[in-house]
């Protein structure tokens, strides 16, 4: 399936070069490996024949490289956007982070991307070839004689086993069929978090929080997370970009970061994807959502362009402190 999406791409964004719509491609070309992905810039139909690839992995987000690319490229940049990155391309819109004009989106159809990890759980670390046939993923491997088939449904990424929409909300044209807002249960692991008691949350966090290297990867490809100048990056601020000192230092980057992006984070899941350690960080920024979604009504950052996040606009039926304390309390 992803095969036949590919090569639609390919010719998608030929016929925009070919007839000077766009002036460059952003797509996805092959890394090292065949899941080693990387969002690439394609200039030329011949470039795009030569290195653009399609498969289980092209989980990237491209929303975040516009801000970039906008600003140094001449002409009208080609991307292709899946469901869920329509939402955050919305949200920069909504915070100018680049100009509408300068892009072309195609909307692409996603069934869910693979998880490399939850791959590598089942072969091993010692992969040499990975592609697609019939619909699965198949693997060969230093280990075995014979390759490795799994099921793309077993190995599916977290973001896209909870994914919260089918629907494009921003597009120049689509290819293949648009879909729906999904039900899904993106917020019962936050649920199961909250039942917890304050100890038990502490020490998950804990855990998790340790593992944290301070790469900034996380940061680097956050939708949101687009200032020019990050504190982390400040050698002013006293937290300038370095391996956590103590405890307090590893929680404190990533809990800033949380309520940084709380109302403009899409639950995009770019965090957990590019996290080197697996910490499961979207958790920090569904809790933020679900708590506005009980206190504020029902809000999706990125849904509309110029739509005001419940932090940022005022109403006087806003849920008094008081009444947040108490939910606290009672351990809701």
């Amino acid at each position: 399936m992803q095969k036949i999406i590919g090569e639609q791409l390919i010719d998608k964004a030929s016929e925009l070069l070919s007839n000077g719509t766009v002036s460059c491609v952003l797509g996805w070309g092959l890394g090292e490996f065949g899941y080693d992905v990387t969002p690439t810039l394609f200039k030329s139909v011949e470039d795009l024949k030569k290195g653009f690839v399609f498969n289980d992995f092209c989980g990237a987000n491209f929303s975040k490289y516009l801000v970039e690319k906008t600003r140094k490229l001449d002409g009208k940049i080609l991307v292709f956007l899946k469901p869920c990155d329509t939402y955050s391309f919305n949200q920069l819109l909504t915070e100018h982070r680049f100009e509408r004009e300068k892009v072309y989106v195609v909307g692409i159809p996603c069934d869910g991307m693979a998880d490399i990890s939850k791959v590598k759980a089942v072969t091993g670390e010692g992969i040499l070839t990975i592609g697609e046939e019939n619909g699965k993923i198949v693997v060969t491997t230093l280990y075995e004689d014979e390759p490795v088939i799994i099921d793309v449904e077993e190995v599916l990424a977290e973001r896209c086993i909870n994914c919260k929409s089918k629907k494009h909300v921003a597009f120049d044209e689509i290819i293949g069929e648009e879909g729906k807002v999904v039900e899904s249960g993106r917020f019962d692991e936050v649920a199961r978090l909250e039942s917890l008691t304050p100890d038990e949350r502490f020490a998950f966090w804990q855990n998790e929080l340790s593992k944290c290297i301070r790469c900034n990867a996380c940061r680097d490809a956050c939708p949101a997370c687009t200032c020019e100048k990050c504190v982390f990056d400040n050698p002013a601020s006293g937290v300038e970009n370095k391996s956590p000192a103590n405890s307090f230092e590893e929680k404190m980057f990533h809990i800033i970061r949380a309520f940084h992006v709380a109302g403009r984070c899409t639950d995009c899941g770019e965090c957990s994807r590019v996290c080197p350690q697996n910490i499961p960080l979207h958790l920090l920024n569904r809790k933020l959502i679900k708590d506005m979604n009980e206190f504020y009504g029902e809000y999706q950052a990125g849904e509309k362009v110029g739509s005001r996040a419940p932090l940022v606009d005022y109403t006087t039926e806003d849920i008094e402190p008081c009444e947040v304390f108490d939910r606290r309390d009672k351990n809701v």
